[in-house]
C-alpha cells in the first residue's frame, strides 16, 4: 500500500506537466493575481480543483454505475463552464446576463454571481471545481485508481484518490504561487482589460470547447512523448522492472513475474468488444464474444480472402493455433471485406475451407468492429491477454517471431495464474514468402481507386471503348475493347483485353464470373505464359476459367526481372477488380 501511496502521489505531482494541463497553468496564475491577498486564493483555487477531483471520481463511479449516465456529459459539463468563465473573463459584462444569474446574488450574499469577475471566494471555488474533471482525465494514474482500484477496494481506493489529489494541489499550488510573484511584479492583472486577461480569457473558450468536443483527449494522445515526458515517466514509475516482465521462457509457467492490473492499465489499453457481426464461420453458427473468451489468449486476425498479403499469414496462423490451442490460445480471424462479393457467407466458408481455416471467423461486413478496433490494415494482429487488454499489435506481413513470443509470454502469464505448467518457447517453421521483388502496386479496374489507368478516363462510371498504345508504362494499366467502369471493377466481355507492366515474382487478379464461368488467355512479353503459368492457369494452354469470386494466380516466375502480362477474355463476360503482385 505504501508503494501505491507514493505513486499516486507523484502521479499528481506530474499531472501538472501532462500536454492537456499546461494550457491551464496560466489560468490558475491569472485566477488569482488581481489582489495581494492571492496567497489565500491560491490555496482555494487549488485546493477546490483537488475537492473537484475527489468527487468527481466518486460521483462518476457513482453515477455511471447506477443511473449509467455517459461520461460525455460530464464532459459538456465541465467544458461549457470553461467557455462560461473564458466569455466573462473577455467581457465581464456578460455575467450580468447569464439567465438566473441575479438569483445567485441573492442566495449567497452576491459572491457567486460575481465571483469571476469581482475575484470572490466562490468564484474561486466555482473555477477549481470547473477544472477537475478535466484534470481528472490526464494521469494515466487516475484511471488505474478509477477502473481498477475503486470498484473492488473501495476504502483503500479513497486513500489513493485523496493523495493524488493533495499531490495534484500541492504541485499547482507551487506553481502558481511563483508564478504569482513574478507576474504581481508588472501589474498586468490588475486591469479587467489587460492583454494578459483577454488571453486568459481566450484561452478558457478554447480549451472548453476542446473539451467539449474531445479534442483534448487527442492532443493528449497525440504528444505521448513530448519534452515533459509526463506519461512516460509515469508510466516508468509503474511499470514493473526488467525481472518483473512476463517473457518467454523455458522454465516453469508458475515461476514468471505478473503484471499486476494497476500496472496493465497504464501500460495498456483494453480490446473492444467484436461488433456487429453478420456471420459466423467455424463456430456451428453460435455467437462468439471476446467477454465470454475472458481468460483465454485470443488472436484477432483482420483479415480479406482475396488480399494476397492476409493469404501470406495463413501458415503461421494455422501453425500456431495448432501449438497453442490447447494452451489456452484462440484465434479469431475477422473477416472484413474489401468488396461487396466478400460480403456473401458461403464464399468466405468456401475461402476458410480453401486455406484450411479452422478457428473461428466472425463476418464484419459493415465494418463495426474494424472501426471499434480503429484498425486500417489487412492483415492486422490483435493479441489480448486473458484479462482483455491489447498486449501485443502488428500491422502487416512479417515480424512473425516477434508476433509468436507475445503469444508465448501471454500464455506464460495464463499458465502460472492457473497452475497448468510450462509453455513451449520455439517458434513455428514456416517458409518465408520471398518480399523482396515487388516493385509494382496494387492496380484497380474500378472507377472509385482507378488512379493507375493509363489510357482511359480515370474515376468515371460507365461504358468506355479503348485502345492499348503501341508503347505503355510501367506500373500503368491500359485496357482494350469495351468495357464498362463500375465503382469497385470493370466489366468487359470476350475479345477485351488488360494489359501492365511488373516487376515481381507473381501476378495476381482478383475477378468474379456474374452469369457463367470465364476463360481468359495469359501472355508474358507477348508470348503465352507456358512454363511460367501460375497455379490457376493451365501451362499447357495459358488459359484460366474464372468460376468463382476470388484471387486468381496467373503468373509465377522464380526471378524477378520486368515483364508485360496480358490477359485476353476469350469466353464470358468478366468482372475484374484488381492486379497484385507478389
Amino acid at each position: 500500500m505504501i508503494g501505491l501511496t507514493l505513486v499516486s502521489f507523484l502521479a499528481g505531482i506530474l499531472t501538472v506537466l501532462a500536454p492537456c494541463v499546461l494550457p491551464l497553468l496560466p489560468v490558475i496564475v491569472g485566477r488569482s493575481m488581481s489582489e495581494k491577498t492571492s496567497s489565500y486564493r491560491l490555496l482555494v483555487v487549488t485546493f477546490s480543483l483537488g475537492a473537484s477531483v475527489f468527487l468527481f471520481t466518486i460521483l462518476l463511479k457513482v453515477s455511471t454505475a447506477f443511473i449509467s449516465i455517459p461520461l460525455v456529459v460530464w464532459q459538456i459539463i465541465s467544458g461549457g463552464l470553461l467557455v462560461l468563465f473564458g466569455l466573462v473573463t473577455l467581457v465581464p459584462s456578460l455575467w450580468d446576463h447569464v439567465p438566473g444569474v441575479q438569483a445567485l446574488y441573492r442566495r449567497s450574499n452576491a459572491l457567486l454571481g460575481t465571483g469571476y469577475k469581482q475575484q470572490s471566494l466562490w468564484g474561486d471555488v466555482l473555477m477549481g471545481a470547473a477544472l477537475g474533471p478535466v484534470f481528472s482525465s490526464c494521469s494515466p494514474t487516475y484511471f488505474v485508481i478509477l477502473a481498477a482500484v475503486l470498484p473492488t477496494h473501495f476504502a483503500t481506493g479513497v486513500w489513493y484518490l485523496v493523495v493524488y489529489s493533495v499531490g495534484l494541489s500541492l504541485s499547482l499550488f507551487l506553481i502558481a504561487l511563483l508564478g504569482q510573484k513574478a507576474a504581481l511584479k508588472l501589474g498586468a492583472l490588475t486591469d479587467t482589460n489587460s492583454i494578459f486577461r483577454k488571453v486568459v480569457g481566450v484561452l478558457f473558450v478554447i480549451i472548453g470547447i476542446a473539451v467539449i468536443f474531445g479534442l483534448d483527449k487527442k492532443l493528449e494522445s497525440a504528444l505521448p512523448g513530448s519534452a515533459f515526458g509526463e506519461i512516460g515517466l509515469e508510466q516508468k514509475l509503474l511499470s514493473p522492472t526488467p525481472d518483473n516482465n512476463p517473457v518467454a521462457t523455458s522454465t516453469p509457467a508458475s515461476s514468471v513475474k505478473l503484471l499486476t492490473p494497476a500496472e496493465k492499465l497504464v501500460m495498456y489499453q483494453k480490446a473492444p468488444e467484436l461488433a456487429g457481426i453478420a456471420g459466423y464461420v467455424n463456430t456451428d453458427g453460435k455467437p462468439i464474444t471476446l467477454e465470454s473468451l475472458r481468460g483465454k489468449v485470443v488472436l484477432i486476425d483482420f483479415w480479406d480472402y482475396s488480399c494476397i498479403n492476409c493469404q501470406r499469414t495463413f501458415p503461421y496462423l494455422k501453425a500456431w493455433y495448432d501449438k497453442y490451442k490447447d494452451q489456452g490460445l484462440v484465434i479469431i480471424g475477422v473477416h472484413t471485406p474489401e468488396f461487396a462479393f466478400e460480403q456473401i457467407q458461403s464464399n468466405v466458408e468456401d475461402a476458410a475451407r480453401r486455406f484450411g481455416l479452422v478457428y473461428p471467423i466472425v463476418l464484419d461486413n459493415h465494418y463495426d468492429t474494424w472501426n471499434a478496433f480503429k484498425n486500417q490494415y489487412w492483415p492486422r494482429e490483435y493479441l489480448i491477454d486473458m484479462d482483455g487488454y491489447i498486449v501485443h499489435d502488428h500491422a502487416g506481413e512479417g515480424e512473425y517471431d516477434e508476433t509468436e513470443q507475445a503469444i508465448q509470454a501471454a500464455l506464460a502469464e495464463r499458465a502460472a495464474r492457473l497452475g497448468t505448467g510450462t509453455v513451449a518457447t520455439s517458434t513455428v517453421s514456416v517458409a518465408p514468402a520471398d518480399l523482396s521483388g515487388i516493385h509494382s502496386p496494387e492496380t484497380y479496374f474500378g472507377a472509385a481507386r482507378n488512379e493507375y489507368l493509363g489510357n482511359g478516363k480515370q474515376g468515371v462510371q460507365g461504358m468506355q471503348t479503348l485502345v492499348v498504345p503501341n508503347t505503355i508504362s510501367p506500373n500503368t494499366l491500359y485496357l482494350g475493347g469495351t468495357w464498362n467502369f463500375l465503382n469497385e471493377y470493370a466489366e468487359a466481355q470476350a475479345g477485351a483485353t488488360a494489359v501492365f507492366e511488373y516487376g515481381s515474382h507473381d501476378v495476381y487478379i482478383v475477378a468474379t464470373n456474374p452469369r457463367e464461368p470465364v476463360r481468359i488467355k495469359v501472355y508474358r512479353d507477348g508470348a503465352p505464359v507456358g512454363a511460367y503459368a501460375g497455379a490457376d492457369v493451365d501451362p499447357k494452354t495459358s488459359e484460366a476459367v474464372i468460376s468463382g469470386d476470388r484471387l486468381y494466380k496467373l503468373v509465377h516466375d522464380p526471378a524477378v526481372d520486368v515483364h508485360i502480362i496480358k490477359i485476353e477474355i476469350e469466353s464470358g463476360t468478366l468482372d475484374a477488380y484488381t492486379f497484385t503482385f507478389g
